[in-house]
């Protein structure tokens, strides 16, 4: 015959009251008994309006408070004392179950005890062993039993970890009480009678005592630790839904997690926001007797907080916010979506952007890193997204702006680039495994060559962008590049112009590229290689173009 089963909760709170006394009557009118303990740095007038709205309630217990500091031994001792409150006034208690203020039952107290009446003589807590397994989320391990730690993480934090530096230097070890082996878990555990009673009253437990209370979050390995001494039958489980991120901060539940903490059949879910007014009258939820058996099946709420905890931890691609800006080198995905970046190309042809335009889908932009303006596709005052023209607010942040223009379009972003445009985003798009860069070096001599601008000057300004685009070439050239790089130098791209534009609208397009039928006008070239002669003939090499020959005579030069 089964032995019907009946709670005992240790009822731990501090603040939220109001949340607090709804949970008390939760589990005492699903017949549990409760022993509360409240804080003592609560205020007198907090706890006796906890006491009054629950004075209806005549057998409650009301167990002696003591101020708790997280991650001491003070934790355990109101845990202590009130599970020894539980066993010496209700006899008929045979598990006893820790939860606080925080803590939602989702189904029937009467079920969780009809569970646990089907698994007699089982101790439910997470116990894992401090040497064999790194259960913590950051933080200490095994140190936190082989060191002492005498003053709050909270409160002291340098001095907490002076002190851990100083016992690592110095070698400082405290022996592990024999007869036991540090053990971990959650802190809300459901135990038998016979496994809580054999803690508390073990004729060590002095000894234990003592250990512990130097022992980094003890509630954390207090009971974990004693219950390997003294249980029989161990489920390393807690029947306490209670999930970390990965800074080991518990994540809060909200109203909109209803549905998924109903699905998972859990008992208990914690930690539940105090304004989640939805969550607090809809739970606990009873799905009737053909669920009154149902196995807790937390996998489901699992994986969302596991994926919550990935996109904290790793964000989305090509998104930088305040909350999650990524170190160098360490972002989930530089940008977002695939991007091309032309250079060279609009320096050849004339309309170039609304040529290409009309052979592919994508949003052709001329040059958005230009030293003037941003030049949006159509010349907008604003671009996508409500993105500035003006390079004052580009400049500000180029790598955002880059980022956010991809981001917010739909469409594939391309844009013409040059060695006269602002260079500081080379090495971050080169890098990049979505940016496809096509390059046609030294074409920015052909505006060069049409100006209207002293020779002089001329040749300075060709000295400088020849600088600069010798500089982007080492970069796409070296060991780090990610980027889909393919580079021609001008007289190689004047051979055979439409087999390579050809082979670009190919890369860019979806499914079945279209045939060029005609080519965008292109520039007057006919002067190209007296041009650079009489560059060289002024002491500048020019090294980027390719073999031009001079043609013309020196008299169609005459400046």
């Amino acid at each position: 015959m089964r032995v019907p089963a009946r709670l005992g909760i240790i009822f731990l709170c501090h603040d939220e009251l109001d949340v607090a006394s709804q949970m008390v009557r939760v589990w005492r009118e699903g017949g549990a008994a409760v022993a509360i303990h409240v804080d003592r740095r609560t205020s007198a007038a907090q706890f006796e309006t906890l006491k009054s709205s629950l004075s209806d309630l005549d057998d409650l217990l009301w167990v002696r408070r003591q101020a708790c500091d997280w991650g001491q031994f003070s934790m355990v001792e109101a845990t202590q004392r009130a599970a020894e409150n539980l066993l010496e006034n209700f006899g008929d208690v045979t598990h006893l179950f820790v939860a606080s203020g925080s803590c939602l039952p989702l189904r029937p107290v009467s079920e969780l005890q009809d569970y646990l009446a089907r698994h007699p003589g089982v101790d439910f807590i997470e116990s894992v062993s401090a040497y064999d397994v790194g259960w913590t989320v950051g933080g200490l391990n095994i140190e936190r039993f082989q060191q002492y730690f005498p003053v709050s993480w909270r409160k002291r934090r340098k001095l907490f970890d002076h002190l851990v530096e100083f016992q690592r230097r110095f070698r400082v070890r405290r022996r592990v009480p024999t007869g036991i082996a540090p053990h971990l878990g959650s802190q809300w555990w459901c135990l038998t009678r016979e496994t809580i009673a054999a803690i508390l009253y073990d004729p060590r437990r002095t000894e234990f005592d003592k250990f512990f209370k130097w022992v980094w979050i003890p509630d954390e390995s207090y009971f974990q630790t004693l219950v390997r001494r003294h249980s029989t039958r161990i489920e390393s489980r807690s029947l306490t839904l209670s999930n970390f991120d990965n800074q080991g901060k518990p994540y809060i539940l909200y109203g909109d997690h209803g549905d998924v903490l109903a699905a998972s059949r859990c008992f208990v879910a914690r930690k539940i926001w105090p304004g989640a007014q939805d969550l607090l009258s809809r739970f606990p939820e009873d799905w009737g007797p053909d669920h009154a058996r149902d196995e807790p099946n937390p996998i489901t709420m699992e994986r969302i907080i596991a994926a919550a905890a990935t996109r904290r931890r790793l964000g989305r691609p090509g998104l930088y916010m305040q909350s999650r800006f990524p170190a160098k080198d360490r972002e989930n995905g530089k940008t977002a979506k695939p991007y091309v970046v032309l250079q060279g190309f609009s320096d050849i042809f004339q309309n170039f952007e609304g040529w290409l335009a009309s052979h592919i889908e994508g949003e052709v932009h001329g040059h958005l890193f230009g030293p003037d303006s941003v030049e949006f596709a159509g010349r907008p005052n604003l671009g996508p997204g409500v993105l500035s023209s003006q390079p004052e607010c580009r400049d500000y942040d180029p790598s955002g702006f880059l980022t956010s223009l991809i981001r917010i379009s739909d469409k594939r972003q391309i844009f013409q680039y040059g060695p006269r445009d602002q260079q500081q985003l080379n090495w971050f798009m080169v890098t990049d495994p979505n940016a496809t860069f096509r390059v046609v070096t030294g074409a920015w001599v052909i505006p060069l060559m049409q100006s209207d601008m002293p020779f002089d000057d001329i040749r300075r300004v060709a000295a400088r962008l020849q600088r600069i685009e010798l500089q982007q070439l080492d970069i796409m050239r070296s060991v780090w590049v990610k980027a889909d790089t393919e580079i021609w130098e001008l007289s190689d791209f004047l051979a055979r112009p439409a087999d390579v534009l050809q082979r670009i609208i190919a890369d860019l397009s979806v499914g079945q590229p279209p045939q060029i039928e005609t080519l965008p006008p292109m520039r007057e070239l006919d002067h190209v290689g007296r041009f650079l002669q009489r560059l060289r003939n002024a002491g500048l090499q020019p090294r980027l173009m390719g073999d031009f020959p001079a043609t013309r005579s020196e008299e169609e030069w005459n400046v």
